[in-house]
């Protein structure tokens, strides 16, 4: 089934060019315009203008088509250079690598711009489609701003870029309607998305399953003017003719695949459903020590699972053809999708930034159907579920291509860590995904302040020390949780630290389970504290570790003999002696 979205002008114009070259029109710089540029390949160019094979990774090239890329970019409605061919029309061709260019434009454009990149094989000569989505901010190259005026690049100022701009910036093409009439929805795809309402429970989501299918699509936006389905709409109850996911499922590393869900012409609430049953069929039980609130987990939790799943459809590039990938290898699930981070997330930001989404109208689509968390919620929820389960925090990064992976490890599993939080009295602390990354940091680390925190949960410094001192009135069996560290100077910020009876508590857990915690010595506890908050005392570190002030001196010395700390006076003696650090 060939399944048309809405109408690509510039798709359209490029493949009405590619079809009039192959014919053997000519193809020369009377049809380039707004949206349409003829390009060629620098490195192609030889001594007085011979013909030479190229470079497949040509930097003179990227650079160039970067350039023009960008411009195109800043383009209203985007649009396309035609890579291979002359200003007359003359078949040139291209050797560049068309993998290596699209990653290397993204690096060029300050990681802005991501293209779609194809070849297109034109009487025997191998051309290159560099087509650019309409940015939705400023893509500068060279640190300028330019777009096309007829056929040409030219620059604009920023204030004239985003005036022009303002009534675009909220385009979403998921939201534009495509030429799919309403009766083209599978009835399966409609089935599961009853499905996914009646099991969410709410009884909002369930009177909305009960709808008839016309009045239900309508409810959930998915219809435009004339009967036709948005595009998001297609995606969701049609699909786009080719797989939309790519799950596969090995026992272990390089094993052979013991499960696949790989198939075209469904839809991708089809697919998803498929990749949610065939992932859990083979995501292993754990039965848990009796006793514990828990009684058996899954290898890798079910809700962190479904978030990365549907993250990686909803927030993807669609201008990509191909699939997101889902790799389930033993205990651990990475999540690969095309297109790079999008509206100003990056891995520092992606716990507390503000929703960016490609596709606002799928995403919102999506969390109606109660397929996934809310839009925007979904990181959140990946991270809490992963540690409050004992496992490390999913990693979340942009890699070449580019691509966003996350990644779930279900490997570490800490039941005596479930026991403790649940002891935690407000038992919203347990649930609360700042609170757990700064009591897991507390656990491993043995301190942090607000600086630390603010990094570590991805808030301003003022929101983190409204989390540590919210963890400051928690308490474990009716003892305080975390206390500020003492011996710091009166005019520092507070450090903060396990309690005694907190770190009691963990460490009987721990026996009764027979779980070895790893535990950091006293010199790099000591050695991390005085390189982030420039010093350190026996008290301190005495308070950070529930020992001894006259026990700390050992630790101390040593990080003296090896260069990193130096004593604030010379006699070493004297109330509110220190060590500075110098390392």
């Amino acid at each position: 089934m060939t399944i048309t979205f809405g109408e690509d002008p510039v798709r359209a114009r490029v493949q009405a060019l590619l079809e009039e070259l192959q014919s053997g029109g000519i193809v020369d710089h009377r049809h380039e315009g707004v949206h349409v540029d003829l390009k060629e390949d620098l490195s192609r160019r030889g001594p007085h203008g011979t013909l030479i094979p190229g470079d497949p990774r040509s930097e003179a090239s990227a650079k160039y088509l970067a350039s023009e890329a960008a411009c195109m970019a800043n383009t209203p409605g985007g649009g396309a250079l035609i890579v291979g061919v002359g200003d007359a029309g003359e078949l040139i061709g291209t050797n560049l690598d068309v993998h290596w260019l699209r990653h290397r434009i993204y690096e060029l454009t300050d990681r802005r711009l991501t293209v779609d990149t194809s070849e297109a094989l034109i009487r025997g000569t191998r051309l290159l489609v560099v087509i650019s989505p309409q940015a939705m901010e400023p893509v500068r190259y060279n640190k300028k701003i330019r777009w096309r005026v007829h056929d040409r690049c030219e620059e604009v100022d920023p204030n004239t870029w985003f005036t022009r701009q303002m009534h675009q910036l909220r385009y979403d093409w998921s939201a534009a309607p495509s030429t799919v009439a309403i009766s083209e929805v599978r009835p399966a795809a409609v089935e599961i998305a009853r499905s996914f309402l009646y099991n969410s429970g709410e009884d909002r989501a369930q009177e909305l399953a009960a709808a008839e299918t016309p009045q239900l699509l309508r409810m959930l936006n998915v219809v435009g003017e004339g009967e036709v389905l948005t595009n998001a709409g297609v995606l969701a109850f049609v699909g786009r003719g080719t797989n939309a996911l790519d799950y596969t499922h090995h026992e272990v590393a390089g094993g052979d695949s013991t499960a696949r869900v790989n198939r075209r012409d469904r839809s991708l609430l089809e697919e998803l459903a498929e990749v949610f049953q065939v992932f859990e069929a083979n995501n292993a039980t754990r039965h848990i020590h009796t006793g514990l609130v828990v009684g058996q987990l899954r290898d890798i939790p079910v809700l962190a699972a479904r978030e990365a799943i549907v993250n990686g459809v909803a927030h993807r590039e669609w201008g990509s053809h191909g699939a997101t990938r889902v790799e389930h290898i033993g205990r651990t699930l990475r999540v690969t999708s095309p297109g790079g981070f999008y509206g100003g997330v990056n891995e520092s930001n992606i716990i507390t930034h503000p929703s960016a989404s490609r596709n606002v109208a799928l995403t919102q689509l999506l969390a109606d159907l109660r397929v996934a968390e809310r839009q925007g919620v979904g990181v959140d929820r990946m991270v809490r579920e992963m540690i409050r389960h004992g496992h490390q925090r999913p990693t979340i990064q942009e890699i070449e291509g580019p691509y966003v992976r996350v990644s779930l490890l279900g490997d570490a599993l800490d039941e005596p860590w479930m026991s403790w939080l649940s002891r935690l009295d407000p038992r919203r602390e347990a649930q609360d995904v700042s609170s757990l990354l700064v009591m897991s940091h507390l656990v491993q680390a043995w301190w942090i302040d607000e600086a630390f925190a603010a990094d570590l949960i991805q808030l301003a410094v003022e929101e983190a020390g409204a989390v540590l001192q919210r963890l400051a009135g928690t308490q474990i069996e009716g003892q305080a949780l975390v206390e500020a560290v003492a011996g710091a100077p009166e005019d520092a910020v507070p450090a903060w630290s396990l309690t005694a009876q907190a770190r009691d508590v963990l460490s009987r857990l721990d026996a009764e389970a027979g779980f070895v915690r790893t535990t950091r010595s006293r010199s790099d506890v000591a050695a991390s504290y005085a390189r982030r908050r420039g010093r350190i005392s026996t008290a301190e570190l005495a308070s950070i570790v529930n020992g001894q002030a006259s026990n700390m001196g050992s630790p101390l010395k040593s990080l003296e003999a090896d260069g990193l700390l130096a004593p604030s006076n010379e006699s070493r003696r004297g109330r509110g002696f220190y060590y500075r650090w110098v390392g």
